[in-house]
C-alpha cells in the first residue's frame, strides 16, 4: 500500500525548500563554467565539488567563515595535488599523507565533520581516480578557489532580497527550543520521571549552543543586510535585536536552573501540584509567543508582532499566577526555586518583546506573582 502521507510531506518540504536546490545546482553549474572558459581546464571536477562543499557550509554564516571553508578546501587540494606529485599516485603513503594533511587543514580551519569528510573525500578522488598532471599550473587548486569564490558569493546572494529571513528562522528555532524544554520539564514533573527531567535538563543545557547560533545568526544578517538597497529599514529592525539576545541569554539560563530543581522536585516524596505542570506549560506558550512576536518585527508584519506580544504577555502573566498559588508557606525548596525561575524567565520575556521600561515589566509580573506593589 502506498503511503500517500509520505508523498505529501515530503512534496511539502520541497516546496519549501527548493529554492536552495536550485540556487546549489546554479552555483555549481556557473563553477564548472567558468573553470573551463576561464582556465580552460578540460575536467574541472573541483570547481562543482569545492562549491557545493562551500556553500552547504557558509550559506546564512558571515562572509568570514565562508572564507575560511573555501580556503580549507582550496588548500586541502593544493596539498594532495603536491604529495600526488611527490609520491605519486595510487600508494598506500600518498593516501596516507593526503588524508592526514587534508582532514588536518580542514579541522584547522575550523570546517564542520561534513565539510571535513566532504573535503577529505574530494582529496581522496584527486590521489586514486584523478589521473595525474605533468603541468606545473595547479589547475585542481584553480578549480577549487573558483568554485569556493563563486560559493562565498552565492551564500551571500542568497538572502539578498530577504537578508534577515535566516535571522528570522534562527529565532523561531531558538524560542521553540526552549518552549520544548519547558513542556519536558511539565511531563516529567507530571508523570514523576525522573529520566524524562533529566533529559530535560541535559536538553537545556544544550539551549546556550543555540543562542551562540542566534548570535552568529545577527552578525550574517548585518553583513547581508549591508548587501540590499533596501538596507536603511532592515537596520532599523536590526538595532534591537541585540538587546533580544541578551535578554534571551538570561531566559535561557533560568530556563535550565528551573530545569535542575525539576529534576530535584522529582527525587522526593512531596506531590507535585498539577497547578504546576499547567504554569509551566503556560509559560511555553509565552515563549512561542515571544519568539513568534520577534519574527514578525523581523519581517516588518508590526501589527502582527503586536498582536503575538500581547498573547506572550498575557501567557506569561498566567504562568506567574498560576506558579504563584503555590508558593505558600511550609513549600519546598525545589519548589521554590521553581517558582522564582517562572518569574524571572517572564521578566526576561516581556523585556525582550516589549518597550516598556524594566520598572513597568516588573510591577506587572510582581502583582500578578502577588507581591505587594514598592
Amino acid at each position: 500500500m502506498v503511503r500517500w502521507g509520505w508523498f505529501r510531506e515530503a512534496a511539502g518540504r520541497l516546496r519549501q525548500g527548493w529554492l536552495p536546490v536550485v540556487e546549489t545546482t546554479l552555483a555549481a553549474t556557473v563553477a564548472w563554467i567558468l573553470a573551463t572558459r576561464l582556465v580552460g581546464h578540460p575536467q574541472p571536477f573541483f570547481a562543482p565539488a569545492a562549491a557545493l562543499i562551500v556553500l552547504g557550509q557558509a550559506r546564512g554564516q558571515r562572509v568570514r567563515r565562508a572564507v575560511e571553508v573555501l580556503l580549507g578546501v582550496a588548500a586541502g587540494v593544493l596539498v594532495a595535488d603536491l604529495v600526488v606529485q611527490a609520491l605519486g599516485p595510487r600508494t598506500s603513503w600518498t593516501v596516507f599523507t593526503v588524508i592526514l594533511l587534508t582532514i588536518a587543514l580542514a579541522v584547522a580551519v575550523g570546517a564542520s565533520t561534513v565539510a571535513v569528510v566532504q573535503a577529505a573525500v574530494s582529496a581522496l578522488y584527486l590521489v586514486v581516480v584523478s589521473p595525474p598532471t605533468e603541468s606545473l599550473v595547479p589547475f585542481r587548486f584553480v578549480d577549487a578557489l573558483i568554485g569556493g569564490g563563486v560559493a562565498v558569493v552565492a551564500s551571500q546572494l542568497i538572502d539578498v532580497r530577504r537578508p534577515l529571513a535566516p535571522l528570522v528562522a534562527e529565532f523561531r528555532r531558538t524560542y521553540e527550543g526552549m518552549a520544548e524544554v519547558l513542556d519536558e520539564v511539565a511531563a516529567a514533573l507530571d508523570a514523576r520521571d525522573e529520566p524524562a527531567a533529566l533529559a530535560a535538563l541535559d536538553r537545556a543545557r544544550q539551549l546556550d549552543a543555540t543562542v551562540e547560533r542566534l548570535r552568529t545568526a545577527v552578525l550574517a544578517a548585518g553583513e547581508a543586510v549591508r548587501l540590499n538597497v533596501r538596507r536603511r529599514r532592515h537596520i532599523g529592525r536590526l538595532r534591537t535585536v541585540d538587546a533580544t539576545v541578551g535578554q534571551l541569554d538570561y531566559a535561557v539560563r533560568n530556563v535550565r536552573v528551573l530545569a535542575r530543581a525539576g529534576v530535584t522536585f522529582n527525587r522526593l516524596p512531596t506531590p507535585v501540584p498539577p497547578e504546576l505542570g499547567a504554569a509551566l506549560r503556560d509559560l511555553a506558550e509565552a515563549v512561542r509567543a515571544a519568539g513568534e512576536a520577534l519574527a514578525a518585527d523581523l519581517d516588518g508584519a508590526e501589527e502582527a508582532g503586536d498582536r503575538h506580544a500581547a498573547r506572550a504577555e498575557a501567557a506569561a502573566l498566567a504562568a506567574v499566577r498560576g506558579a504563584g498559588r503555590l508558593f505558600t508557606p511550609g513549600q519546598t525548596l525545589p519548589l521554590a526555586m521553581i517558582v522564582g525561575q517562572v518569574r524571572a524567565t517572564a521578566i526576561d520575556l516581556l523585556r525582550g518583546v516589549r518597550a516598556d521600561d524594566d520598572a513597568a515589566v516588573l510591577a506587572r509580573v510582581d502583582e500578578a506573582l502577588g507581591l505587594p506593589a514598592l
